[in-house]
């Protein structure tokens, strides 16, 4: 009998100690579960402090705007982290600021040194018209050739200074509408045939018989397709080949054997010529790389086997 009582107690013994285990096993799951879903809700919440702050600091720095970020988590890290963003924030609206009034002012020295060139260019021009008239021995009239070629030089330098001031100060005021760019390119090209076939050029014209509509703007466009005729005119030899595509890019192609790869590579660069002799600013083909970009589209040069090959290219906007 005592026997079996003993048993008995054992068997209730190893029951509490089960029940109790299970007790036990059932808190720490609570507990585990409890704090899977407090590190769920933390993961959570700083996944959003950082969505806030990726579209935040987007709209401040693609917008001219004195506004600093602004969190609604309350996580001292993520708001240390947005303290940290707001101070290059503001450094960098200071450097934005500066820049842009130091290139104000770079402007209107540009324009008021045009100007004021133009004045004594004017008087230059004059004289060396009262000693055109005059009697000169061959190497007198051989100089005076040069000073004049060097005047208009010069003069062509002023004058398209003056449009490359006005181009970077109306480049975010271009107005758009709906282009054709079979249209544009053809009347640049008449209004430079004259140009192009006073230095010797037939060009090769293939235009597509589709009409090409971009939402660009029609003097930026004419004077793109004309500063690169230009460059052509001056820069060819012998030979022209335009071609406009469907969709929607152009490409000047000729021979032009005083280039090559080193120098293509530094044609879009202000003031850069390919030969100092050439009556050129260097600047034509700069105000067309800046066009190009504000509307959009794309502009490069190529050089191959003795072929230079400017590519111009403005995609299709939804």
């Amino acid at each position: 009998m005592k026997e079996s009582c003993l048993g008995d107690l054992r068997w209730l013994g190893t029951l509490g100690e089960d029940a109790s285990m299970e007790i036990w096993l059932w808190i720490l799951t609570v507990i585990l579960f409890g704090i899977v879903i407090f590190l769920g809700g933390k993961v959570h919440f700083l996944r959003r402090s950082a969505r806030e702050i990726h579209s935040s600091l987007g709209e401040k720095l693609s917008e001219d705007t004195n506004t600093l970020l602004d969190l609604s988590s309350r996580d001292s890290a993520m708001r240390e982290l947005a303290a940290g963003l707001n101070e290059e924030l503001r450094m960098l609206r200071e450097e934005r600021q500066r820049y842009q009034q130091g290139d104000l002012e770079l402007k209107e020295a540009v324009t008021n040194l045009s100007h004021d060139l133009r004045t004594p260019l004017t008087a230059i021009r004059g004289y060396l018209e009262l000693m055109k008239r005059e009697k000169l021995s061959g190497k007198a009239a051989e100089y005076l050739a040069i000073i004049e070629e060097r005047t208009q030089a010069m003069g062509d330098l002023t004058g398209e200074l003056l449009r490359y001031s006005a181009a970077k100060s109306a480049i975010r005021e271009i107005p758009r509408e709906e282009i054709c760019l079979n249209d544009v390119l053809e009347d640049s090209i008449a209004a430079y045939y004259g140009v192009i076939t006073q230095c010797d050029i037939t060009p090769e014209i293939a235009i597509a018989e589709e009409k090409v509509w971009r939402n660009l703007n029609r003097n930026a466009l004419s004077r793109i397709f004309g500063n690169i005729l230009s460059n052509a005119a001056k820069y060819s030899d012998g030979d022209l080949k335009i071609n406009l595509t469907e969709q929607g890019e152009i490409t000047f192609l000729n021979h032009a054997s005083n280039l090559d790869e080193l120098k293509t590579r530094q044609l879009f660069g202000k003031f850069y010529t390919v030969d100092s002799a050439q009556a050129s600013t260097g600047l034509g083909l700069s105000i067309a790389k800046l066009l190009t970009g504000e509307l959009g589209g794309e502009i490069s040069a190529e050089y191959e086997e003795g072929v230079l090959c400017i590519r111009v290219r403005f995609p299709k906007t939804d």
